[in-house]
């Protein structure tokens, strides 16, 4: 929409000024139509970018939002979907129809590049999804910002006490109906793209808040961001393999739960994408 949106304010620009300069009486449209239309197109590219800037740029970092912003959640959608078209990242989606349509829920997911939450959030825009980010997120320009107005949760995964007022206030914002809950539990970006063991205190926020657990999986993220850098376009593919139902949540132990999801994501993944631990026994 947004590189739709851009492309229409060249054309009336260019239009507006073939018009006023008198260039369809002549033959000088041919060339002066082209030009203003290129120029009219970047002038509204540089205009969508300052527009996010200052948008981002009066985003109060000391207060964390009680309450989602549809305003920016709608942005950074518009320009996901921008920065997708540009950079023809293809995206390739699986057993979607699973998704719980009348709950929120937390949804857990392997993690292999800095892409995985974007990718996730374009798959799954009507779940106003929030996700637990590392703190360091926070500092990041346009990132930090709009993360915090789309109640991202920093965590503190150094300090436990401090990582579980992270789980309690994410508990609150699913049972306040204010966002559903996207968590890595393997706690960081994998640095070879293999799976790692989970930290399962995540899925607290799942028994305390009782709402189900869907199990995704990403797959070529990492590849993509380098075919991205290089401007060749990118492939990623997302799985939903499977929903545990609150009840079925409920029954469980955190590590029995984990396991669970563990061996889902290990099995769709394959071997040689989840680490041997046994190499280091």
């Amino acid at each position: 929409m947004l590189i739709l949106l851009c492309l229409l304010a060249g054309a009336g620009l260019s239009l507006g000024v073939c018009v006023g300069a008198g260039a369809f009486a002549s033959l000088q449209w041919l060339y002066l139509l082209p030009l203003c239309f290129m120029g009219g197109t970047l002038l509204s590219v540089i205009v969508a970018a300052l527009f996010l800037c200052v948008a981002c740029g009066v985003v109060d970092m000391k207060v964390m939002p009680d309450n989602d912003s549809k305003f920016y959640r709608r942005m950074t959608h518009l320009y996901i979907d921008a920065l997708k078209t540009v950079l023809r990242l293809k995206i390739v989606t699986k057993g979607l129809e699973k998704l719980p349509e009348d709950t929120r829920f937390l949804l857990v997911s392997n993690h292999i590049s800095d892409l995985d939450p974007v990718v996730l959030l374009h798959c799954f825009q009507k779940s106003n999804m929030a996700f637990i980010s590392k703190r360091e997120n926070d500092q990041k320009p346009l990132i930090g910002q709009l993360q915090r107005k789309l109640l991202c949760q920093p965590i503190n995964r150094e300090n436990d006490r401090e990582a579980l007022k992270t789980i309690l206030r994410c508990v609150q914002l699913i049972k306040e109906d204010k966002a559903s809950i996207g968590v890595f539990p393997e706690g960081y970006t994998s640095l070879d793209g293999k799976l790692r063991h989970f930290r399962n205190g995540v899925f607290k926020i799942a028994q305390k808040a009782n709402v189900p657990v869907v199990v995704c999986t990403v797959k070529h993220t990492r590849e993509s961001m380098k075919s991205l850098f290089k401007l060749k376009g990118g492939y990623v593919e997302v799985s939903l393999l499977d929903v545990f139902s609150a009840e079925e949540v409920k029954a469980l132990s955190t590590a029995d739960l984990g396991q669970k999801v563990y061996e889902m994501m290990a099995a769709d993944l394959g071997p040689e994408n989840v680490y041997d631990y046994g190499d280091n026994s």
